[in-house]
């Protein structure tokens, strides 16, 4: 077994796979110590590399397209530190890091590991249940549903809405963007409903609005990872399927409230309450139209 170990974590390559074990250090991001071992099997690499600096050295590994769901519900825009395919290396191990760097290139030759995209995930995205507590909300998955509670300081239309329960049945896609400390960030679930909503994430009740703490909203990539490792392959889309689209919809229609998991009697009185007197007060600031405040109202009282 080729194995290197450095202050930010650990690669061990046994011939059939590359483990990845974050490292204890707190200067390891909450991300990669929250996301935990990967285990890289040989089929999903395309390539890597070993990159000597003056002071440390890094370990890159590429992946072949299509093979990881981290990769592909992040699209590449996960902070270097946080990403667990980078591996800074101290000068004095660089013999070693170039050591695994040609061992695994020699085992992709050996096996005749194609560099093209894959048909299927082959690696398997973090466990479910998970769930994360950003600055927008709380956002968990259990493997069939997402939901959304929206925290205090979520915009009103949100909070008028109550709890988004989304199936993955309904999902289209997922897209992510990081909160970067300078600009906001996102977590959008995008239905075939929503697909065509232009909503600004700060109001889009299908969207988590990432302002707060960059460390902590940036664990929304896990459930994000994880939504998008139960949807259809990339590989699957077809021009046929994005024709077979809805059209675009009213966008109060994304103020529709999901269903909820059941409630007493007395409980629902005082939702509905609830979430008819924010309504009438989105209306009487103008944030709802007379007509988006009767649809809306309409939806809610339906919902309930």
């Amino acid at each position: 077994m080729a194995e290197i170990i450095q202050r930010d974590g650990t690669w061990a390559f046994d011939g059939t796979a590359v483990r990845i074990t974050p490292g204890l250090h707190r200067s390891v991001p909450l991300f990669r110590q929250t996301y935990g071992e990967i285990a890289v099997p040989l089929e999903a690499v395309a390539s890597i590399v070993f990159e000597p600096e003056r002071k440390r050295g890094r370990l890159r590994m590429r992946l072949r397209e299509g093979a990881d769901p981290l990769l592909q519900a992040t699209g590449g825009r996960l902070p270097e530190p946080a990403d667990p395919y980078r591996l800074a290396v101290d000068i004095d191990r660089s013999g070693v890091a170039e050591y695994i760097a040609e061992e695994i290139r020699h085992a992709l030759l050996l096996d005749q590991i194609p560099k093209e995209p894959t048909k299927a995930y082959l690696l398997p995205g973090p466990p479910v249940p998970v769930s994360v507590r950003s600055s927008d909300g709380t956002v968990s998955f259990d493997g069939t549903q997402v939901r959304i509670d929206w925290s205090d300081t979520s915009d009103r239309v949100k909070r008028a809405t109550g709890p988004r329960i989304i199936h993955v049945g309904d999902l289209v896609q997922v897209e992510w963007l990081p909160n970067s400390g300078y600009e906001d960030g996102f977590l959008r679930f995008v239905t075939r409903e929503t697909v065509f909503s232009k909503l600004p994430p700060e109001k889009d009740p299908y969207a988590l609005d990432l302002w707060g703490s960059a460390r902590r909203d940036l664990l929304t990539a896990l459930v994000a990872t994880a939504v998008t490792a139960r949807l259809p392959h990339p590989s699957t889309r077809t021009g046929a399927e994005a024709a077979d689209r809805p059209r675009p919809t009213a966008s109060v229609q994304a103020l529709a409230p999901a269903s909820a998991p059941a409630r007493r009697p007395a409980d629902h009185h005082d939702v509905l309450l609830r979430r008819l007197r924010e309504l009438g007060e989105l209306h009487r600031d103008g944030v709802l139209t007379d007509e988006e405040f009767a649809m809306t109202k309409a939806v809610v009282l339906r919902g309930f």
